[in-house]
């Protein structure tokens, strides 16, 4: 019986310190009754919360019904529903080209500012294609820590 309260508590800090990093993000459409073309399956921010001033990794998994050559990545962030940031991307420096039809990765890492407040923010991101057709647009929340302990060199 002894052994059961040495190694509950153990197991209980094991789980509460892996939970935060295997937290699925929550992925919505921006429009729900638009039919997108690319279907996206999940979102994997690493790591997650983001500490400012060191990079950060979104992993979109996601699936497509045809081959696409050449798009767009726009993203645009909100903290407190206040635009902050916008950028767009080349989709191939993103992911492989062409997309072929199935199952494919899109993969964006970058460092935020030192200086980034921490907090919930708001990212929408679309996917269009060559003609500027909307092939996806999904928004989530994603989570700044507080920035890293470690100086900047």
């Amino acid at each position: 019986m002894s052994r059961f309260f040495v190694i509950l508590p153990l197991a209980i800090s094991l789980i509460l310190l892996v939970l935060p990093i295997v937290q699925a993000i929550n992925v919505h459409y921006c429009e729900e009754n638009v039919e997108y073309e690319i279907k996206v399956k999940e979102v994997d921010i690493s790591p997650n919360p983001i500490a400012p001033g060191e990079p950060a990794t979104f992993s979109i998994s996601a699936n497509t019904g045809r081959e696409i050559s050449f798009g767009k990545l726009v993203i645009e962030v909100s903290y407190f529903g206040w635009h902050v940031h916008s950028e767009t991307h080349d989709l191939c420096t993103e992911t492989t080209c062409p997309i072929q039809t199935g199952d494919f990765l899109v993969a964006h890492s970058q460092v935020l500012p030192g200086y980034t407040p921490p907090g919930t923010y708001s990212l929408k991101m679309k996917m269009l294609d060559a003609q500027k057709k909307e092939l996806t647009c999904i928004k989530f929340a994603f989570d700044i820590g507080l920035r890293s302990s470690v100086a900047d060199t």
